[in-house]
Order: C-alpha cells, then sequence, then structure tokens
C-alpha cells in the first residue's frame, strides 16, 4: 500500500507532512526527514487502528 506524502517548509522553519487520502495524519518536524519519519510512524498506526476496527481504507 503507498500513500502521497505531502512535505513542506513552514516560515518559521518547521516541517510539515500529510497524508491527503488518511485524514488527520499531518506532523510537524524539525527536519524534512523528522516530518517524514513521523508521518510515516502515525500512518501505520492509523491504518493498523482502522484495519482492527474493520473498516476500509
Amino acid at each position: 500500500m503507498d500513500f502521497l506524502i505531502e512535505i513542506e517548509q513552514e516560515d518559521d522553519g518547521r516541517w510539515i507532512a500529510d497524508i491527503p487520502d488518511l485524514p488527520g495524519v499531518i506532523v510537524y518536524g524539525d527536519s524534512r526527514e523528522e516530518a517524514i519519519a513521523k508521518v510515516k510512524a502515525l500512518a501505520l498506526r492509523v491504518v493498523a487502528d482502522r484495519l482492527e476496527h474493520g473498516e476500509t481504507l
């Protein structure tokens, strides 16, 4: 399963990453790499939770 990760740098220097296909999966990081790692981890938790509760993706 592949998801598009959108990432951009905010004016204050923080990085924001989100996965548009998974509402609510949005994180901030101090670096681009940190934001990507955090959004992947959150996406895995969200997908696992949905599967556990019988929801479709």
